[in-house]
C-alpha cells in the first residue's frame, strides 16, 4: 500500500545519513536552502546580529496522526518531506492510534535503531486504558513497540506520564533493566510534575539506573506554565525540552471562532475524536480567542495589508522568542494532519524572528490566559 511512498523515505533516510545533514544537536551550524538564501538576501549587518543570536530549536516530528487521519502513502510522503528538510527525529507513541502510527512507521525501511541510521525514533508508554507503569507492562510496551516500529532498539523512550498507582520505583527499575539489554539508548519522562522529575533524578542517580535526559512537555505562546518551576527543574538535571502542542492544538492557527462549540464540527483535534474533549478542556476556552485576536490585531499593525498568518507567527515565536535553548538540545514537535500542513509548519519554522509588537502581543495574550492556563503535570 505504501511501497512507493515508503521507498522515496528509506531513501531521503539513506541521504540522511551522509554527512552533509544536519544533526539534531548541531541545529545551529546547518541550514536549510531557504534560510541561506534568506541569509543572503539579508544586509551584513544583519546576518552579523543573526549568526551571533541563539542556537534555534530542533524539529521533532509528530506522528500522532498517521493511521487516524492520515494513510500510509500520506505519512510516507510526510516523512519524506521532513527528512529532505534536514531534520532527524520522529515522535510515537504505543497509544498513537491504537498502535498504527508506530506500524506505519515501522514499515517505511528508515533503517530504525541501526548503529549508522541518522533517523531517530521515540516512543512512549503509558498508564492508560487498562496499562500501567508496572514493570510488567512497562516492558509489555515496549517490545511490542519495537515489533510494530521493525527495530531492535529506540533511541529515546518515554513514560507517557506517571503512574501514580505504581510506585515509581518499580518503573524505573524495569527501565534500567530494558536499558541493559539494549532496547532504548536514552529515558524520557513527559507530563510529570517538576517534583516528580527531582524525585526521579535522584532516585536514578543513587541506584546506579539510567537517568532520563528529555522531558516532553506542553508549551505555546499563550500556555507557557513550564517556565516558572520546570524549566529550572530541567535545567539542574540537565535535561533537554521537547515541546508538544506548539499550536494548542491547532487553536493558535486562528481558524476557529469560540462560537464554533456550539456547531457540528468536522472531523480534528478539537471535534470527532476520543481527546477531543481533552483538547476542548486545554484551550477551548473564552479568554483564549480574546487573546487570539490581539495578536491578530499586532500583525496587521505590524505588518500592514499582508501579515503572516496565526500558523507563522505563533510558531515564529516558538523558534526564536520561547524560553527554548537550542544550545541545550531543546526541540519543538511539529504535527500534523496532511502533508500541506506540515510543509506550512516546516515552513513557518525557517521563517525568521517576530516584529517587537507582535511578541509583545503574544506577552499581554499570555497574561490574559495564564489564569486558566492548563496544567502541565497529570
Amino acid at each position: 500500500m505504501v511501497s512507493a511512498a515508503s521507498r522515496a523515505v528509506a531513501r531521503a533516510a539513506a541521504r540522511c545519513r551522509s554527512a552533509s545533514c544536519r544533526s539534531t544537536r548541531g541545529a545551529a551550524s546547518a541550514r536549510s536552502p531557504r534560510a541561506a538564501a534568506a541569509a543572503a538576501a539579508m544586509p551584513h549587518a544583519s546576518r552579523a546580529a543573526s549568526s551571533a543570536a541563539r542556537a534555534l530549536p530542533a524539529s521533532v516530528l509528530g506522528t500522532m496522526e498517521m493511521g487516524r487521519r492520515m494513510d500510509g502513502s500520506a505519512s510516507a510522503a510526510a516523512v519524506h518531506a521532513f527528512l529532505e528538510r534536514g531534520h532527524r527525529e520522529l515522535d510515537t507513541a504505543f497509544m498513537y492510534s491504537d498502535g498504527q502510527s508506530e506500524s506505519i512507521v515501522g514499515s517505511m525501511g528508515l533503517g530504525l535503531g541501526d548503529a549508522g541510521s541518522r533517523v531517530k525514533i521515540a516512543t512512549k508508554a503509558n498508564p492508560w486504558e487498562g496499562k500501567s507503569l508496572r514493570a510488567e507492562s512497562v516492558r509489555s510496551q515496549l517490545e511490542t513497540s519495537l515489533q510494530r516500529l521493525q527495530c531492535t532498539q529506540v533511541d529515546l523512550f518515554y513514560l507517557h506520564a506517571p503512574d501514580h498507582n505504581t510506585p515509581v520505583e518499580e518503573t524505573l527499575r524495569a527501565c534500567n533493566e530494558l536499558h541493559q539489554e539494549g532496547k532504548f539508548v536514552e529515558l524520557g519522562l513527559s507530563n510529570y510534575a517538576s517534583w516528580e522529575v527531582a524525585e526521579i533524578c535522584t532516585l536514578c542517580t543513587n541506584s546506579g539506573w539510567v537517568l532520563p535526559t528529555v522531558y516532553q512537555g506542553m508549551y505555546n505562546a499563550t500556555t507557557r506554565q513550564v517556565e516558572t518551576e520546570l524549566f529550572p527543574c530541567l535545567h539542574h538535571y540537565g535535561l533537554r525540552f521537547y515541546a508538544y502542542n506548539p499550536l494548542a492544538g491547532g487553536l493558535l492557527t486562528g481558524k476557529y471562532r469560540y462560537e464554533d462549540k456550539d456547531k457540528k464540527q468536522p472531523e480534528g483535534r478539537f471535534f470527532g475524536n476520543s481527546w477531543a474533549e481533552t483538547y476542548r478542556n486545554r484551550f477551548w476556552k473564552e479568554h483564549h480567542f480574546q487573546a487570539i485576536s490581539l495578536v491578530k490585531k499586532a500583525l496587521a499593525a505590524s505588518y500592514g495589508a499582508s501579515p503572516p498568518s496565526m500558523t507563522s507567527a505563533a510558531l515564529r515565536w516558538m523558534y526564536h522568542h520561547s524560553k527554548l535553548q537550542g544550545a541545550r538540545g531543546d526541540a519543538v514537535i511539529l504535527g500534523m494532519s496532511s502533508l500541506e500542513q506540515l510543509q506550512q509548519n516546516l515552513a513557518a519554522a525557517e521563517e525568521g524572528p517576530l516584529e517587537p509588537g507582535v511578541v509583545k502581543a503574544f506577552d499581554d495574550a499570555w497574561n490574559l490566559v495564564a489564569h486558566e492556563c492548563p496544567s502541565y503535570f497529570r
